[in-house]
């Protein structure tokens, strides 16, 4: 199945530096359609006001984290099977298994480069 470059992503970061960088390189991969949060609180109303495809969303924010923020995306009926994509800046091993046991679809640790988001997504929605 054909990846739709149109689809809806939302990004979830506490930083503006960080979501300008990730807008860009969804925009270098020919994605268009990117949402922005600030954090998992409001990455939560604004996913149950409009339908997103993907998340892509940073593990460490304030007052609502992104581990939370997922582990309150898979309770929600409606939400539950949004693509999931968790974004670090710490490669810890109990992080990632945290992560994949609340049902993340995959994970990026920072730096992270356009062809490195690309296969990250890939793997998540297939090859575009």
């Amino acid at each position: 199945m054909a990846v739709d470059m149109n689809m809806s992503i939302l990004i979830v970061d506490d930083y503006k530096t960080m979501l300008r960088i990730i807008r860009n390189l969804l925009k270098q991969l020919g994605f268009n359609s990117v949402d922005e949060a600030s954090d998992g609180s409001a990455a939560l109303t604004k996913m149950r006001t409009k339908k997103y495809e993907l998340i892509i969303s940073d593990w460490n924010m304030e007052p609502m984290t992104g581990y939370q923020l997922l582990k309150e995306v898979r309770a929600d009926e409606t939400l539950k099977n949004t693509p999931f994509i968790m974004i670090t800046a710490e490669s810890k091993t109990d992080n990632v298994v945290a992560a994949k046991k609340a049902g993340v679809n995959n994970y990026i640790v920072k730096p992270f480069n356009a062809a490195t988001l690309r296969t990250k997504i890939s793997s998540v929605l297939g090859e575009f």
